[in-house]
């Protein structure tokens, strides 16, 4: 694995514009994927949170609780402009509610 990091990195520094464009991508995605992603299993660990809260808050809770690494990441890809969250709904809009499950609760 170092010698593709080391090859990749020499490669890095090359003239040629479109080699140096496509290495430096790879080697950004390589290193830290460019967007963020969920799963229900991540995002249950944002359930118990202090809502409403900001960033920081839910970056620092979900240290404190021990959410895996992949949280602490994509909260941190959010872009941070002093926003409150009052829910999982505005960090992930396809969190599923109550209202996409289908079925008449009038009927139970």
């Amino acid at each position: 694995m170092e010698t593709s990091k080391k090859q990749i990195s020499s490669f890095k520094f090359k003239k040629s514009s479109k080699k140096l464009d496509f290495l430096e991508n790879s080697y950004i995605f390589a290193k830290k994927p460019l967007y963020m992603y969920w799963t229900l299993e991540l995002a249950s660990y944002l359930a118990d949170a202090p809502w409403p809260a900001v960033k920081d808050e839910l970056i620092d809770y979900a240290i404190r609780t021990g959410a895996p690494l992949e949280v602490v990441e994509n909260l941190q890809d959010i872009e941070d402009e002093g926003e409150i969250y009052d829910s999982i709904v505005e960090i992930w809009p396809d969190y599923p509610t109550e209202e996409d499950y289908l079925w008449n609760e009038d009927e139970y």
